[in-house]
Protein backbone atom coordinates (compact mmCIF):
# COMPACT_ATOMS: atom_id res chain seq x y z
CA UNK A 1 0.00 0.00 0.00
CA UNK A 2 2.98 2.42 0.53
CA UNK A 3 3.59 1.54 -2.71
CA UNK A 4 4.78 5.37 -3.98
CA UNK A 5 7.90 5.16 -1.40
CA UNK A 6 10.72 3.33 -3.07
CA UNK A 7 13.59 1.57 -2.03
CA UNK A 8 16.89 3.16 -1.92
CA UNK A 9 19.76 1.25 -1.42
CA UNK A 10 18.65 -1.60 -3.24
CA UNK A 11 20.03 -3.96 -6.00
CA UNK A 12 19.45 -2.29 -9.64
CA UNK A 13 15.93 -1.82 -11.17
CA UNK A 14 15.63 -2.83 -14.66
CA UNK A 15 12.98 -1.79 -17.39
CA UNK A 16 12.45 -5.20 -18.06
CA UNK A 17 8.55 -6.24 -18.15
CA UNK A 18 7.95 -9.46 -18.78
CA UNK A 19 9.27 -11.16 -15.75
CA UNK A 20 7.91 -13.84 -13.53
CA UNK A 21 7.33 -11.00 -10.69
CA UNK A 22 5.14 -9.07 -12.84
CA UNK A 23 3.38 -11.84 -14.70
CA UNK A 24 2.71 -12.58 -11.19
CA UNK A 25 1.19 -9.05 -10.13
CA UNK A 26 -0.63 -9.25 -13.32
CA UNK A 27 -2.66 -12.29 -12.48
CA UNK A 28 -3.20 -10.63 -9.52
CA UNK A 29 -4.40 -7.92 -11.17
CA UNK A 30 -6.64 -9.94 -13.23
CA UNK A 31 -8.53 -11.62 -10.51
CA UNK A 32 -9.71 -8.48 -9.03
CA UNK A 33 -13.13 -8.23 -10.99
CA UNK A 34 -13.57 -12.08 -9.94
CA UNK A 35 -12.67 -10.81 -6.39
CA UNK A 36 -15.12 -7.97 -6.87
CA UNK A 37 -17.83 -10.04 -7.84
CA UNK A 38 -17.62 -12.48 -5.20
CA UNK A 39 -17.75 -10.29 -2.63
CA UNK A 40 -20.63 -8.27 -3.30
CA UNK A 41 -22.65 -11.18 -4.65
CA UNK A 42 -21.14 -13.05 -1.09
CA UNK A 43 -19.53 -15.93 -2.58
CA UNK A 44 -17.12 -15.56 0.56
CA UNK A 45 -15.31 -19.01 -0.17
CA UNK A 46 -14.57 -18.02 -3.66
CA UNK A 47 -13.38 -14.21 -2.56
CA UNK A 48 -11.27 -15.84 0.47
CA UNK A 49 -9.76 -18.27 -2.11
CA UNK A 50 -8.91 -15.48 -4.18
CA UNK A 51 -7.97 -13.01 -1.14
CA UNK A 52 -5.21 -16.03 -0.37
CA UNK A 53 -3.94 -16.51 -3.43
CA UNK A 54 -3.32 -12.90 -3.51
CA UNK A 55 -1.64 -12.86 -0.64
CA UNK A 56 0.73 -15.62 -1.71
CA UNK A 57 1.48 -14.35 -5.01
CA UNK A 58 2.00 -11.01 -3.56
CA UNK A 59 4.76 -12.21 -1.08
CA UNK A 60 6.16 -14.41 -4.05
CA UNK A 61 6.60 -11.89 -6.67
CA UNK A 62 8.95 -9.26 -3.49
CA UNK A 63 10.66 -12.30 -3.17
CA UNK A 64 11.66 -13.64 -6.55
CA UNK A 65 12.48 -10.44 -7.71
CA UNK A 66 14.57 -9.66 -4.47
CA UNK A 67 16.08 -12.95 -4.49
CA UNK A 68 16.94 -12.98 -8.34
CA UNK A 69 18.05 -9.55 -9.17
CA UNK A 70 14.18 -9.29 -11.28
CA UNK A 71 13.52 -6.05 -9.67
CA UNK A 72 11.85 -3.78 -12.36
CA UNK A 73 10.18 -0.54 -12.17
CA UNK A 74 7.37 -1.85 -13.78
CA UNK A 75 7.13 -4.23 -11.06
CA UNK A 76 7.36 -1.54 -8.77
CA UNK A 77 4.56 0.28 -9.92
CA UNK A 78 2.29 -2.96 -10.49
CA UNK A 79 3.08 -4.70 -6.73
CA UNK A 80 1.82 -1.65 -4.93
CA UNK A 81 -1.06 -0.71 -7.47
CA UNK A 82 -1.98 -4.60 -6.93
CA UNK A 83 -1.90 -3.76 -3.05
CA UNK A 84 -4.19 -0.82 -2.72
CA UNK A 85 -7.04 -1.63 -5.13
CA UNK A 86 -7.42 -5.04 -3.21
CA UNK A 87 -7.00 -3.38 -0.29
CA UNK A 88 -9.82 -1.21 -1.23
CA UNK A 89 -12.33 -3.19 -3.04
CA UNK A 90 -12.12 -5.39 0.06
CA UNK A 91 -13.15 -2.48 2.81
CA UNK A 92 -15.60 -0.86 0.03
CA UNK A 93 -17.31 -4.95 -0.38
CA UNK A 94 -17.17 -5.05 3.65
CA UNK A 95 -18.60 -1.90 4.15
CA UNK A 96 -21.35 -2.34 2.14
CA UNK A 97 -22.23 -5.50 3.76
CA UNK A 98 -22.18 -3.60 6.73
CA UNK A 99 -19.27 -6.38 7.63
CA UNK A 100 -17.18 -3.31 9.04
CA UNK A 101 -18.35 0.17 10.15
CA UNK A 102 -18.53 3.13 7.56
CA UNK A 103 -16.22 4.96 10.18
CA UNK A 104 -13.38 2.45 9.59
CA UNK A 105 -13.51 2.33 5.86
CA UNK A 106 -13.00 6.65 6.40
CA UNK A 107 -9.96 6.35 8.83
CA UNK A 108 -8.03 4.30 6.26
CA UNK A 109 -9.33 6.07 2.89
CA UNK A 110 -8.28 9.19 4.82
CA UNK A 111 -4.84 7.88 5.48
CA UNK A 112 -4.50 7.16 1.52
CA UNK A 113 -5.24 10.68 0.98
CA UNK A 114 -3.10 12.43 3.35
CA UNK A 115 -0.06 10.16 2.07
CA UNK A 116 -1.15 10.87 -1.84
CA UNK A 117 -0.63 14.89 -0.64
CA UNK A 118 2.52 14.30 1.10
CA UNK A 119 4.02 12.40 -1.97
CA UNK A 120 2.67 14.93 -4.67
CA UNK A 121 3.93 17.92 -2.88
CA UNK A 122 7.67 15.96 -2.13
CA UNK A 123 7.37 15.50 -6.38
CA UNK A 124 6.59 19.31 -6.78
CA UNK A 125 9.99 19.74 -4.54
CA UNK A 126 12.11 17.52 -7.24
CA UNK A 127 11.89 14.67 -4.66
CA UNK A 128 10.62 11.00 -6.14
CA UNK A 129 9.60 8.96 -3.34
CA UNK A 130 10.82 7.47 0.02
CA UNK A 131 12.31 4.98 1.54
CA UNK A 132 10.53 1.98 2.38
CA UNK A 133 9.65 1.45 6.02
CA UNK A 134 9.01 -1.67 7.51
CA UNK A 135 6.12 -0.70 9.68
CA UNK A 136 4.23 0.46 5.97
CA UNK A 137 4.45 -3.39 4.76
CA UNK A 138 3.93 -5.04 8.30
CA UNK A 139 0.53 -2.64 7.93
CA UNK A 140 0.05 -4.00 4.59
CA UNK A 141 0.32 -7.40 5.75
CA UNK A 142 -2.15 -6.90 8.87
CA UNK A 143 -4.85 -5.41 6.63
CA UNK A 144 -4.57 -8.47 4.15
CA UNK A 145 -4.78 -11.22 6.85
CA UNK A 146 -7.63 -9.63 8.66
CA UNK A 147 -10.28 -9.18 5.21
CA UNK A 148 -10.51 -13.02 4.74
CA UNK A 149 -10.74 -13.50 8.21
CA UNK A 150 -13.52 -10.48 8.69
CA UNK A 151 -15.37 -12.50 5.77
CA UNK A 152 -15.41 -15.65 7.40
CA UNK A 153 -16.59 -13.94 10.80
CA UNK A 154 -19.43 -13.23 8.54
CA UNK A 155 -20.53 -16.90 8.79
CA UNK A 156 -22.81 -17.87 11.88
CA UNK A 157 -21.44 -21.18 12.57
CA UNK A 158 -18.39 -21.97 14.70
CA UNK A 159 -15.52 -20.82 12.01
CA UNK A 160 -17.71 -17.28 12.38
CA UNK A 161 -17.16 -17.41 16.28
CA UNK A 162 -13.47 -18.38 15.50
CA UNK A 163 -12.85 -16.23 13.00
CA UNK A 164 -14.05 -12.63 14.10
CA UNK A 165 -11.52 -12.08 16.81
CA UNK A 166 -8.82 -13.01 15.45
CA UNK A 167 -9.90 -10.92 12.15
CA UNK A 168 -10.31 -7.46 13.73
CA UNK A 169 -7.15 -8.14 15.94
CA UNK A 170 -5.35 -8.73 12.61
CA UNK A 171 -7.48 -5.48 11.62
CA UNK A 172 -6.29 -3.04 14.50
CA UNK A 173 -2.87 -3.90 14.28
CA UNK A 174 -3.23 -3.18 10.75
CA UNK A 175 -4.96 0.72 11.19
CA UNK A 176 -2.58 1.54 14.39
CA UNK A 177 0.60 0.66 12.20
CA UNK A 178 -1.02 2.14 8.75
CA UNK A 179 -0.91 5.50 10.71
CA UNK A 180 1.92 4.96 12.50
CA UNK A 181 3.59 4.47 8.94
CA UNK A 182 2.42 7.21 7.66
CA UNK A 183 4.12 9.80 10.57
CA UNK A 184 7.25 8.11 10.06
CA UNK A 185 6.87 8.93 6.57
CA UNK A 186 5.86 12.95 7.21
CA UNK A 187 9.17 12.79 9.35
CA UNK A 188 11.24 11.21 6.74
CA UNK A 189 9.40 13.61 4.53
CA UNK A 190 10.49 16.37 6.59
CA UNK A 191 13.76 15.42 6.84
CA UNK A 192 14.33 14.70 3.24
CA UNK A 193 12.85 18.50 2.50
CA UNK A 194 15.59 20.06 4.91
CA UNK A 195 18.34 18.50 2.75
CA UNK A 196 16.65 19.92 -0.24
CA UNK A 197 19.14 23.33 -1.43
CA UNK A 198 17.00 26.05 -1.30
CA UNK A 199 15.81 27.85 -4.36
CA UNK A 200 17.36 31.18 -4.75
CA UNK A 201 15.08 34.36 -3.69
Amino acid sequence: MDGDVQVQGAGPVSGRVLTLPNVLSMIRLAGLPLFLWAIVTEHDVLAVIILVASGITDYLDGKIARSFAMESRLGQFLDPLADRLYIFTTLVGLAWRDIIPVWLLSILIARELAMTLMLLYLRSRGQIGLPVHFVGKAATFNLLYAFPLLLLADRADWIGEIARPIGWAFAWWGIVLYWFAAILYALQARFVLSRLPKSPP
